[in-house]
Formats: structure tokens, C-alpha cells, sequence
């Protein structure tokens, strides 16, 4: 308690030194206890789970599980019809 006297008998600037001292001890303080509980959930925070929230695995079976598009097998004869047509309709577009 003394020292609670001891600072109200001191001059106001002084005071003021002393409050805005302590205030900003303070807020570094609790800045640099919020900066460690972050690291700490963001060292804890996993992958695996992201994974699971947005279901990554599901959608890889279901990817797997589309049919693959393929073209289909055409002879050269069917090819040289369709040139064939290409060329018609180009020329009666003209």
C-alpha cells in the first residue's frame, strides 16, 4: 500500500509516465499471450481434418467412379465421309 502513496504524492506528469507505462506493459503482455495461443491452435489445427470437414475422400471416389469419355473408334471411310461433308457444306454455304 505504501507504494500506492508513494506514487498518488508524486507530481501528475510523473503519474502519468507511470499509468501509461504500465498500460502499455500490459497490452504487450496479454498481445504476446494472444500471438502464443495462436501459434498453438494453429500447430494443433490438422489437415486431415479439412480433409474430412470437405469430405476430400468422398469426392475422389466419386471422380473415379465417372465414366472416362472416350471418343469413338471411326474407319477411314467413315472419316473420309464426313471430310466429305465438310467440303459440301462449306461449298453450298459460299
Amino acid at each position: 500500500m505504501e507504494f500506492f502513496k508513494k506514487i498518488q504524492n508524486l507530481p501528475e506528469k510523473k503519474r502519468k509516465v507511470i499509468f501509461w507505462l504500465a498500460v502499455i506493459i500490459i497490452g504487450i503482455s496479454l498481445f504476446l499471450g494472444w500471438v502464443k495461443s495462436l501459434e498453438m491452435k494453429i500447430k494443433s489445427f490438422r489437415t486431415e481434418k479439412i480433409k474430412e470437414e470437405l469430405k476430400i475422400p468422398r469426392l475422389e471416389e466419386e471422380l473415379k467412379g465417372l465414366q472416362k469419355l472416350e471418343m469413338p473408334e471411326t474407319s477411314q471411310e467413315e472419316l473420309k465421309k464426313i471430310e466429305e461433308l465438310i467440303k459440301e457444306s462449306l461449298t453450298s454455304s459460299e
